[in-house]
């Protein structure tokens, strides 16, 4: 075991602008708003979005699924919880008995030092065989409604350096990098490579 640190990005979004354009969802897809019997399934979609991804090294609590149980009640009970920000995904291919959860986006509220209240977007996460297919954007456009229908202006996530994906989609959807940050996680030896 050692530690290593891995870079962090910080984006924003003003949402006092137009906001990038809807994207379609192809056919079987849905987008679903919060619901508190939706809890549980935002937390199996999380861990099956991050369980293999190096977020799951950073953040320990996304490669187990009853990490991310208890990461899921956290958010949704700590108080600073955005319910409008707060999405899934299903999928429900023609001919299947129920549907297939795939997305997942979660927003809360942060307080800046100055006595600002930012939008937090939170674990952006689609599962492996439905990623590519702009369900990502999806989910952040809705998400991003939610907050302006909460009332605020700005909005932002932090993500790995590393995930060149996701940087270069939040990049492309209007986000701009503000701030780097590192943050110390504890890994196996054989894992520091990936730092």
């Amino acid at each position: 075991m050692g530690i290593t640190y891995f870079k962090r990005l910080r984006m924003e979004y003003d949402l006092s602008g137009q906001l990038f354009a809807e994207p379609l969802l192809a056919e079987g897809y849905e987008l679903l708003p919060w619901s508190e019997d939706l809890l549980k399934d935002h937390a199996e979609v999380k861990y099956k979005s991050f369980r293999f991804e190096m977020d799951a090294n950073v953040f320990p609590n996304l490669g187990a699924r009853d990490g991310c149980r208890r990461l899921m009640a956290d958010i949704v009970h700590r108080g600073r919880f955005v319910p409008q920000a707060t999405w899934l995904v299903q999928y429900w291919p023609q001919l299947a008995r129920r549907p297939e959860i795939c997305g997942t986006i979660q927003g809360m509220v942060e307080e800046t030092g100055d006595g600002q209240r930012l939008g937090a977007v939170q674990n952006v996460g689609v599962t492996d065989s439905h990623r590519g297919r702009g369900l990502g954007r999806a989910l952040l456009h809705r998400s991003l409604l939610g907050f302006r229908e909460a009332g605020y202006t700005r909005v932002f996530l932090e993500v790995t350096a590393q995930n060149s994906g996701a940087v270069r989609l939040y990049q492309r959807l209007g986000f701009r990098q503000t701030k780097v940050v590192f943050k110390a996680a504890e890994v196996l030896d054989e894992e520091l490579a990936y730092a």
